[in-house]
């Protein structure tokens, strides 16, 4: 079995954090999201695999390599534009051969991987295998319809008025039948080949389409809500660990604190993550934050955020739920006399703590 893995998204919903980086390299507990697809990918036992990479194509390279350190072998596939999930398996035909295969979104996360449904595929050999999750809003998702028996018996992307709350997670297996569809496949509306349509059409075709209601955590990292969500639950399993030098310090929990790092007059709880090289000042660092390599906190505070390598963050009372990117300096306003500048539409309705 081979694996495409789709890494040539923009990220829209992330910018401006994806102005200047590639979405699926923004880390969560300080590695890159696409990381831990390529480590549940080898997990399974696959070690064929090409990631399809867009306009980001040189920083996906840089970190990814060949692949030998995930225990995997790499072959990039340029996608020109982004033009739906179909097609990334359209331009990936030549790679994938005859071979069965899964489809992983780069940007996606799946709690404990995928080496049950890859080894279930195997024995069973539907003709495609999907995974689904509840969710509270289906609109936001493709969408697959069960029968009384859990069989597959629809599928739709992003309908107005869905026909279940089971919404498709990011990773596909199929069998080489799927070329045959995706080769008479049309652009839909969004201008886009769907994998849904290319799902619908094999079971119309009286294909087999078998699905896995997953109870574990999975999510889309694709906004900021999402990236902190997923950077919490992966800092609940860190195993403590203090490789670097903390003086006059209080660290409480799991902490890792890597080599290099230099904690002072501090105090750090878990779970939480300092990079290697990191200087943490006078400050509080509260739990489920990563702090990236070579970043500097001096006399603040901040929690459930995610800090991006070389950064500073000095003398701000306190900072939550954040994203805060490469080389950003956070730094406090200069004393002015309060007063706040509206325009205001009518029926607004504001609240102003003063």
């Amino acid at each position: 079995m081979k694996a495409i893995v789709l890494a040539g998204g923009s990220g829209t919903r992330l910018r401006p954090i994806t102005h200047t980086h590639a979405k699926q390299l923004v880390p969560v507990a300080n590695r890159p999201v696409l990381f831990y697809g390529l480590e549940a990918i080898a997990e399974a036992g696959i070690r064929d695999v090409g990631v399809v990479v867009g306009d980001t194509h040189a920083e996906i390279e840089a970190a990814v390599g060949d692949g030998s350190a995930f225990g995997i072998e790499v072959t990039y596939l340029r996608q020109e534009a982004p033009l739906g999930l179909a097609h990334a398996v359209l331009i990936a035909r030549d790679f994938l051969g005859d071979d069965p295969f899964v489809m992983y979104l780069g940007d996606n996360f799946v709690l404990g991987g995928i080496t049950g449904i890859v080894r279930g595929f195997a024995e069973r050999r539907p003709d495609a295998q999907i995974m689904l999750t509840r969710v509270p809003d289906p609109r936001q998702f493709g969408v697959a319809e069960l029968d009384a028996g859990g069989r597959v018996v629809g599928l739709e992307e992003k309908p107005a008025r869905p026909k279940s709350d089971l919404a498709l997670v990011g990773v596909y297996l199929f069998t080489p039948v799927v070329h045959e569809v995706i080769a008479e496949l049309k652009p839909s509306a969004r201008g886009e080949l769907e994998i849904t349509e290319t799902l619908q059409l094999l079971l119309d075709s009286g294909r087999r389409v078998d699905s896995t209601v997953i109870s574990g955590y999975w999510k889309d990292t694709g906004n900021v809500a999402d990236m902190l969500e997923v950077n919490r639950l992966v800092l609940e399993s860190l195993e403590p660990r203090q490789d670097g030098v903390v003086t006059d310090s209080e660290i409480i929990g799991r902490v890792v604190i890597e080599a290099g790092a230099d904690v002072s007059r501090s105090r750090i709880v878990g779970p939480a993550v300092i990079g290697a090289g990191s200087v943490i000042r006078d400050s509080y660092v509260g739990p489920f934050t990563s702090i990236g390599d070579r970043c500097r906190i001096d006399a603040s505070e901040i929690e459930y955020s995610i800090v991006l390598r070389d950064a500073a963050i000095s003398g701000v009372g306190r900072i939550e739920a954040s994203l805060i990117g490469r080389d950003v300096e956070v730094t406090p306003a200069a004393q002015t006399p309060r007063a706040h500048r509206l325009v205001l539409g009518d029926h607004s309705r504001v609240q102003i703590s003063s």
